[in-house]
């Protein structure tokens, strides 16, 4: 990526846009290529999320991605440049664009803010290949026409566009121009979410994809004869609405509800949205650090601290549970090493609390190793024994075949990467595909020896309540 000095926020005119664009249609004349062109400008506090609310046409696909509690939110909308791709290949293939990206991209302004210069937004389905007909590809990845990002104190905002040597260049500043106007001056605008006199109230019929506790009787008994030594096993339930819901009023309810979550929303620009509210990072890389976690293990929450305590003392003397959580340890650990990445973590669990759920939870932290990408940790992670099973290749086998739905990009990954190798994956659980009046939701449960069906049913039916919450408002 060419950084080139100047300061948009210094000269602030259609005059100065117009001539930065020139010369981006000047390399591009020279190279025979289309240039990536790219302006980041840290701007007055704004929520991205009110930012994407404000604008969101389900006709345009976004990303957004927040973490509350670490006061980060990031939020990108429309295409300038993407791929599909799928495959085995799919991770490949994807850094392969990041790449020939960012050798023809020219970028001015606060680019070494956070959150400053062309980001790459990115999906994994769970399965290399996807079935007919579903939502989202096996692998999508796109750098947005623009991006709204907070990071503490720090709002930045960056409009990216692909110059081309025939482009109109002064239709591309005046593109840019009134952007740029319409964040300078953006108000939020309170809005009346009280149902009107006399309007219907959210009603929804719910049916279940699936037997779930035969799928995991059947599951039981793979493990007994040798096949593999634990599988996740979801639900899907589908629900229909006698009114089209909004995905982003949803997403809305549950950072409020989970601060301590990743919420996200990936849109396809088809009206289709598959949102949630994550607990799971699965990989992050800053400054040459690799940060991951393992969470498998769960219990309820108590309705008071004496009965929360038990439970979570429970779940750390849990057998079952403990063994769980080694499997998903034992393969982050196997996986990682032949890319040469050592991760240090405690030598015992840790009991993490969410709002209706704890878990065994331990983090795993690392040097990123000389040539090793982001992208190459997440070939390798991805999916980890917390939501395919041990051996991998053996459980993510029989999953199709057990839950009687495909999963799209459930318990896929979901993140973003930015120019500097840096970015961060989150798992997307505790999630739903949401399309006018319909959602279908999903939660799953760990299986090893041990497991009881109407046990594990359980645990998905408290993991359910979360987004059932957020969709009945």
């Amino acid at each position: 990526m060419t950084i080139l000095p100047i300061k948009p926020a210094e000269d602030a005119s259609p005059e100065a846009l117009r001539s930065f664009l020139a010369i981006c249609q000047a390399r591009a004349a020279a190279a025979g290529a289309p240039v990536l062109a790219s302006i980041s400008l840290v701007v007055p506090a704004l929520d991205p999320l009110a930012v994407l609310e404000a604008i969101f046409d389900p006709a345009q696909p976004h990303f957004y991605a927040e973490h509350p509690s670490a006061g980060s939110a990031l939020a990108g909308a429309e295409v300038a440049l993407s791929l599909d791709a799928s495959g085995p290949d799919r991770f490949a293939a994807v850094q392969r664009f990041i790449d020939a990206t960012l050798a023809r991209t020219i970028a001015v302004g606060d680019v070494q803010a956070p959150f400053g210069g062309p980001h790459f937004f990115a999906t994994f389905a769970f399965h290399n290949e996807v079935e007919a007909g579903e939502a989202f590809p096996a692998a999508r990845i796109f750098v947005p026409r623009w991006q709204v990002a907070r990071a503490g104190e720090v709002t930045t905002a960056v409009a990216n566009l692909v110059v081309e040597a025939e482009s109109d260049l002064d239709a591309l500043a005046q593109r840019v121009w009134r952007a740029h106007g319409r964040f300078a001056r953006f108000e939020p605008v309170e809005q009346n979410t009280a149902s009107a006199p006399g309007a219907a109230p959210l009603l929804f019929t719910q049916a279940e994809a699936g037997d779930y506790p035969a799928a995991v009787t059947r599951a039981l008994k793979f493990i007994e004869a040798g096949e593999f030594q634990k599988i996740v096993l979801a639900r899907a339930l589908d629900l229909q609405a006698n009114q089209a819901l909004d995905p982003l009023t949803v997403l809305n309810g549950l950072r409020q509800r989970f601060p301590d979550c990743y919420a996200f929303s990936a849109a396809n620009g088809k009206g289709q949205s598959f949102i949630g509210a994550s607990p799971e990072r699965l990989v992050r890389v800053s400054q040459g650090r690799v940060e991951t976690e393992a969470l498998a293990g769960s219990a309820r929450r108590g309705a008071g601290a004496n009965e929360d305590a038990a439970l979570a003392a429970a779940l750390l003397r849990s057998e079952k549970d403990q063994r769980e959580h080694r499997h998903v340890i034992e393969s982050i650990h196997r996986r990682v090493l032949p890319l040469g990445l050592e991760l240090s973590y405690p030598a015992l669990p840790a009991i993490r609390k969410l709002a209706n759920v704890q878990h065994l939870h331990t983090p795993m932290q690392g040097l990123l190793p000389a040539g090793v990408r982001l992208l190459d940790l997440l070939a390798v992670l991805h999916p980890t024994p917390a939501v395919g099973g041990t051996p991998r290749e053996a459980a993510v086998a029989r999953i199709r075949e057990l839950e009687g739905f495909p999963r799209g990009l459930y318990a896929g990954a979901l993140g973003w990467l930015n120019a500097r190798g840096g970015g961060e994956f989150l798992v997307g659980l505790r999630s739903a595909l949401v399309e006018g009046q319909h959602a279908r939701v999903y939660a799953g449960a760990g299986i090893v020896e041990g497991s009881e069906p109407l046990r594990e049913w359980a645990e998905t039916e408290l993991k359910f309540q979360a987004l059932l919450a957020a969709l009945r408002g």
